[in-house]
Protein backbone atom coordinates (compact mmCIF):
# COMPACT_ATOMS: atom_id res chain seq x y z
CA UNK A 1 0.00 0.00 0.00
CA UNK A 2 3.15 2.09 0.88
CA UNK A 3 4.00 2.26 -2.80
CA UNK A 4 0.78 2.48 -4.39
CA UNK A 5 0.26 5.68 -2.20
CA UNK A 6 3.64 7.02 -2.76
CA UNK A 7 3.49 6.64 -6.78
CA UNK A 8 0.42 8.49 -6.60
CA UNK A 9 2.29 11.14 -4.62
CA UNK A 10 5.33 10.84 -7.75
CA UNK A 11 2.12 11.12 -10.33
CA UNK A 12 0.12 13.88 -8.85
CA UNK A 13 3.47 15.90 -7.97
CA UNK A 14 4.98 15.29 -11.98
CA UNK A 15 1.64 16.11 -13.40
CA UNK A 16 1.28 19.86 -10.90
CA UNK A 17 4.78 20.63 -12.16
CA UNK A 18 3.89 20.21 -16.16
CA UNK A 19 0.42 21.86 -15.51
CA UNK A 20 1.94 24.38 -13.91
CA UNK A 21 4.71 24.86 -16.92
CA UNK A 22 1.39 24.87 -18.99
CA UNK A 23 -0.48 27.23 -17.14
CA UNK A 24 2.43 29.51 -16.64
CA UNK A 25 3.40 29.60 -20.38
CA UNK A 26 0.98 28.38 -22.31
CA UNK A 27 -2.00 29.28 -20.85
CA UNK A 28 -1.55 33.32 -20.26
CA UNK A 29 -2.34 34.00 -24.21
CA UNK A 30 -5.46 31.58 -24.33
CA UNK A 31 -7.27 33.13 -21.19
CA UNK A 32 -7.67 36.03 -19.62
CA UNK A 33 -5.52 36.77 -15.87
CA UNK A 34 -8.30 35.62 -13.54
CA UNK A 35 -9.11 31.97 -15.28
CA UNK A 36 -4.74 31.78 -15.02
CA UNK A 37 -4.86 32.38 -11.46
CA UNK A 38 -7.72 30.06 -11.34
CA UNK A 39 -5.64 27.48 -12.77
CA UNK A 40 -2.63 28.35 -10.52
CA UNK A 41 -4.75 27.30 -7.28
CA UNK A 42 -5.18 24.40 -8.70
CA UNK A 43 -2.41 23.65 -9.60
CA UNK A 44 -0.88 24.50 -6.24
CA UNK A 45 -3.72 22.66 -4.19
CA UNK A 46 -2.19 19.47 -6.46
CA UNK A 47 0.98 19.80 -5.17
CA UNK A 48 0.57 20.57 -1.89
CA UNK A 49 -1.61 16.95 -1.89
CA UNK A 50 1.32 15.09 -3.70
CA UNK A 51 3.70 16.44 -0.85
CA UNK A 52 0.56 14.73 1.38
CA UNK A 53 0.66 11.50 -0.32
CA UNK A 54 4.32 11.27 0.17
CA UNK A 55 4.51 11.58 3.69
CA UNK A 56 1.49 9.61 4.38
CA UNK A 57 3.26 7.11 2.55
CA UNK A 58 6.38 7.23 4.77
CA UNK A 59 4.59 7.47 8.13
CA UNK A 60 4.85 3.90 9.87
CA UNK A 61 2.65 4.45 12.65
CA UNK A 62 -0.42 3.87 10.72
CA UNK A 63 -2.50 0.70 9.68
CA UNK A 64 -2.48 -0.10 6.22
CA UNK A 65 -6.56 0.75 6.44
CA UNK A 66 -6.24 4.07 7.92
CA UNK A 67 -3.59 4.93 5.35
CA UNK A 68 -5.75 3.27 2.37
CA UNK A 69 -8.79 5.08 3.56
CA UNK A 70 -7.08 8.72 3.71
CA UNK A 71 -5.73 7.89 0.53
CA UNK A 72 -8.80 7.73 -0.98
CA UNK A 73 -10.12 10.69 0.19
CA UNK A 74 -6.91 12.81 -0.92
CA UNK A 75 -6.81 11.22 -4.33
CA UNK A 76 -10.73 11.58 -5.09
CA UNK A 77 -10.12 14.73 -4.05
CA UNK A 78 -7.43 15.91 -6.23
CA UNK A 79 -9.35 14.65 -8.80
CA UNK A 80 -13.00 16.70 -7.93
CA UNK A 81 -11.17 19.86 -6.64
CA UNK A 82 -7.66 20.57 -8.74
CA UNK A 83 -9.38 19.36 -12.04
CA UNK A 84 -12.58 20.61 -11.89
CA UNK A 85 -10.61 23.77 -11.61
CA UNK A 86 -8.51 22.92 -14.87
CA UNK A 87 -11.71 22.40 -16.82
CA UNK A 88 -13.08 25.66 -15.25
CA UNK A 89 -10.56 28.31 -16.20
CA UNK A 90 -9.88 26.82 -20.03
CA UNK A 91 -13.81 26.76 -20.12
CA UNK A 92 -13.42 28.82 -23.01
CA UNK A 93 -11.30 27.06 -24.88
CA UNK A 94 -13.64 24.20 -24.92
CA UNK A 95 -17.07 23.67 -26.83
CA UNK A 96 -18.22 21.94 -23.68
CA UNK A 97 -20.00 24.26 -21.27
CA UNK A 98 -17.95 22.82 -17.73
CA UNK A 99 -19.67 25.91 -14.98
CA UNK A 100 -22.21 23.07 -15.01
CA UNK A 101 -19.91 20.93 -12.90
CA UNK A 102 -19.10 24.07 -10.82
CA UNK A 103 -19.92 21.91 -7.45
CA UNK A 104 -17.62 19.58 -8.09
CA UNK A 105 -15.12 22.16 -7.02
CA UNK A 106 -16.20 22.20 -3.28
CA UNK A 107 -16.98 18.59 -3.01
CA UNK A 108 -13.99 17.84 -3.67
CA UNK A 109 -12.24 20.68 -1.41
CA UNK A 110 -14.51 19.14 1.32
CA UNK A 111 -13.00 15.22 0.74
CA UNK A 112 -10.01 16.79 0.62
CA UNK A 113 -10.50 18.55 4.26
CA UNK A 114 -11.64 14.78 5.25
CA UNK A 115 -8.90 13.56 4.25
CA UNK A 116 -7.04 15.88 6.82
CA UNK A 117 -8.93 15.00 9.25
CA UNK A 118 -8.89 11.56 9.28
CA UNK A 119 -5.00 11.87 9.31
CA UNK A 120 -5.80 14.09 11.93
CA UNK A 121 -8.14 11.86 14.18
CA UNK A 122 -5.64 8.49 13.24
CA UNK A 123 -2.68 10.59 14.89
CA UNK A 124 -4.50 11.40 18.00
CA UNK A 125 -5.87 7.92 18.55
CA UNK A 126 -2.28 6.46 18.15
CA UNK A 127 -0.93 5.76 21.34
CA UNK A 128 3.22 5.48 20.02
CA UNK A 129 3.26 7.87 17.30
CA UNK A 130 7.50 7.12 16.47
Amino acid sequence: MNKTILCAGVFFGATAVMLGAFGAHGLTNLVGSKAVDSFTTGVQYQMFHAFFLLILGGINFLSVKQKKIISYFIVLGIFCFSFSIYLLATNELTGFDFTQIALVTPFGGLLLIIGWVLLGVAILKNKNPE
